[in-house]
């Protein structure tokens, strides 16, 4: 990559570390994607209740966001990236243990925390290294260890699920959690931002500013909604295709998603730096909204293929370009609790989603799940076209890659 032989050897060195540490860190979470919901179906859990101790990941995401985001400008980035680490290793020892539905939840929202952690302290470590001209292109590829670590961790878990050897995915995914564990502690910490006598910095932000600030509340509102069919899919998904009766192990839905995923964002996010990112983020939601379509279809093969495709490439583009805009529309010193404030919408939107349609799933089906899905990721489209910068025209300019971000501050 050419912008890191630019960087100085410490910025590489920190980039280098903390990739691994993403990627290891992000195996231990997604070789139980495929496996925990046929896990706990295994143990005599119905599905109405499935829904409820899945989504139970995203309230501990969720609660923990406004925290872990206030430390990691406070403490510092590292210090909320251990914790993390320290929960993804942990979690999976109380799937092993207990069988009553009140503990599996609380676990589940105690592993939600692990994300929570780890996604608002890596994000903002990686937009700390970053040069501003060449941002979106170090968060393109340094995202890249969620699409390769959903790839690797899902086809392994499938795997070891057709043998039946449960027990062992979850002792992988602890060995996975404590590996990046061991990569955090080999990060340099960064100073807190103490300003000097006679600097002045900015006060300390809240959840209400960032909320009411249009800049911020556009992008947070855009993942709610995608949050939802987010939710759905990766609480439903594996009993959903077991349910249509079709040759296709649900391990590899995830990995051709992820792959579609690890191809986008190789490629968007220098181009991002080059045509804003507006014009990205409107072709991720495309993208997913037609890969919802295809899924609300079903029945074959081909169609969640199809669906996995454009899945992983909204995804893919999306999140990056989210946490670029958010990123450019931020002062350094709030960053953390930015960013975690806009990524809790999806948190917010998965927390919802699983219980409320595990509920009703008897009577609208999976078809009507995804159906419901893919209007939400429309109703997403049009939010971002209409008010995603300061005026309409400026939206819609900003969304074809005509205007600049009228908001963003560097």
């Amino acid at each position: 990559m050419e912008t890191t032989d630019r960087l100085e050897s410490q910025q590489r060195h920190s980039l280098i570390v903390l990739f691994s540490t993403g990627l290891l860190f992000w195996m231990s979470i997604a070789i139980l994607l495929p496996t925990l919901p046929a896990y706990i179906d295994k143990i005599g859990i119905g599905k109405n209740h499935l829904g409820w101790i899945m989504g139970s990941f995203a309230v501990g995401l969720l609660v923990s966001r406004p925290i872990v985001g206030k430390l990691a400008d406070t403490r510092g980035r590292k210090f909320v990236l251990i914790i993390g680490t320290i929960v993804a290793a942990i979690a999976p020892l109380g799937y092993l243990s207990v069988t009553s539905i009140p503990l599996l939840m609380a676990i589940r929202a105690f592993h939600g925390i692990s994300i929570a952690a780890f996604t608002t302290a890596y994000s903002a470590l990686v937009v700390d290294v970053a040069p501003i001209q060449k941002r979106g292109e170090i968060i393109g590829y340094m995202s890249l260890t969620n699409p390769i670590g959903v790839a690797l961790g899902p086809a392994l878990g499938g795997y070891l699920q057709v043998a039946g050897w449960y027990s062992t995915i979850f002792w992988i995914s602890i060995i996975f959690g404590l590996l990046s564990y061991l990569g955090a502690n080999q990060l340099a910490a960064k100073p807190r931002m103490i300003p000097a006598p006679g600097e002045e910095i900015n006060p300390p932000t809240s959840i209400k500013k960032i909320l009411t600030n249009p800049a911020l509340s556009v992008p947070a509102a855009v993942l709610l909604l995608i949050g939802f069919p987010f939710g759905a899919g990766h609480t439903f998904m594996p009993l959903y295709i077991q349910s249509s009766h079709i040759n296709l192990n649900p391990g590899l839905f995830y990995t051709v998603a992820a792959m579609a995923s690890f191809s986008a964002r190789t490629v968007i996010g220098s181009r991002s730096d080059r045509y804003g990112r507006g014009v990205f983020i409107a072709m991720s939601l495309c993208c997913y909204t037609f890969g919802l379509c295809f899924l609300a279809t079903g029945g074959s093969v081909t169609n969640f293929i199809a669906g996995a495709i454009l899945d992983g490439l909204g995804t893919g583009i999306l999140i990056p370009m989210v946490i670029a805009l958010v990123a450019d529309r931020s002062q350094p010193e709030h960053r953390g609790q930015v960013l975690s404030t806009c990524t809790a919408g999806l948190d917010l939107g998965i927390a919802i989603a699983s219980p409320l349609f595990g509920a009703v799933i008897a009577q609208i089906g999976y078809h009507g799940v995804f159906s419901i899905g893919a209007g939400l990721a429309f109703a997403a489209i049009l939010l971002f076209l209409g008010w995603g910068n300061k005026t309409m025209g400026q939206s819609i300019g900003f969304c074809i890659g005509r205007n600049q971000d009228c908001y963003r501050l560097e």
